[in-house]
């Protein structure tokens, strides 16, 4: 095992998991638990009144982060910016040939 790497527990929908991680990820994964037990919060609250089982509780956190990571990708790609600037690169090499 990783010297770096200890054991923690988390827990989320009133399970504990044991997980082994990077001593610098340890906030990010506490962190990460307890986005997931607010989201899942917010939907009992949400279908209170209703029998809504854990693991569709899951489903509906799993999909919403997803979805919200997806988001984050789109506005985080670069590829547009990386084709201009090489268009760019290339015009103002071939302007400087010229020269």
């Amino acid at each position: 095992m990783d010297e770096d790497k200890f054991l923690i527990h988390v827990e989320i929908a009133e399970k504990s998991y044991g997980l082994w991680i990077n001593r610098s990820d340890e906030e990010l994964a506490r962190n990460a638990a307890k986005q997931i037990r607010n989201k899942i919060i917010q939907y009992r609250q949400k279908f209170s009144g209703s029998e809504v089982d854990v693991k569709d509780l899951l489903a509906m956190v799993a999909f919403q982060l997803s979805m919200n990571n997806l988001q984050l990708e789109d506005k985080n790609d670069t590829n547009p910016f990386t084709e201009k600037i090489i268009q760019l690169t290339d015009e103002l090499e071939m302007y400087l040939k010229d020269k």
